[in-house]
């Protein structure tokens, strides 16, 4: 399985992306195409369907190599075995947490991923002891219309502040991302430019090209 250290391309099952075709296909496009790390990310959707999603997209993950993180769902994350949990500023603190040991869980429980969208966000996560931090949204995004974005000058920002692994998030493309590099980051979170593109693996490697030259 990879280490959190070594992975570059973090890409996602988004149920509001898939138009019909089955999650576990996507997944095993992603790894086929090289994802490092994948996301199951199904918004609105119950505890037991989110449950049954993940056992679905598990052994392909795990065939692969490729840690799979449940987002927002902890109790999921715990009972199916999944190595991460995503949770949002606002799943996490607004809750009364402060430290990742407070979800329990034991040795065996999820590590946990942070989102963060300014340096007092991130300074705060880093002390909670995630594995991760997601530094965004870095550009306007539809997976998250409303947020606003929070520029280079953040991905900057966590180049020089943050020594954990993190992930610059929210509109990167094959258009852009040269410039997020350039400004520090050396992990990336793509959704919609894969998932939206006519053949997912292929869109994939082509991230994976960019980032590995």
């Amino acid at each position: 399985m990879k280490r959190i250290i070594d992975c570059r391309l973090y890409t996602f099952v988004d149920t509001a992306y898939l138009r019909g075709r089955p999650a576990a296909e996507i997944a095993r496009q992603l790894c086929g195409g090289g994802s490092d790390i994948i996301q199951l990310r199904a918004k609105g959707l119950a505890a037991d369907e989110v449950r049954r999603l993940a056992e679905s997209i598990l052994p392909i993950t795990r065939a692969a190599g490729v840690p799979l993180v449940i987002n927002d769902h902890w109790a999921v994350a715990r009972q199916v075995g999944a190595e991460f949990c995503h949770l949002g500023q606002e799943d996490f603190f607004d809750t009364g947490l402060t430290r990742a040991t407070d979800l329990g869980g034991g040795e065996n429980a999820p590590l946990l991923g942070l989102s963060t969208h300014a340096p007092a966000q991130a300074r705060r996560a880093l002390a909670a002891g995630p594995a991760y931090l997601a530094i965004g949204p870095v550009h306007a995004t539809g997976t998250k219309p409303s947020a606003r974005p929070v520029t280079l000058e953040y991905v900057r920002w966590a180049a020089d502040h943050v020594a954990i692994p993190w992930f610059a998030i929210g509109g990167l493309n094959l258009s852009n991302l040269e410039e997020a590099l350039a400004a520090g980051a050396r992990r990336i979170c793509v959704v919609s430019a894969i998932l939206n593109a006519p053949d997912v693996a292929e869109a994939c490697r082509e991230f994976r090209r960019r980032l590995d030259h």
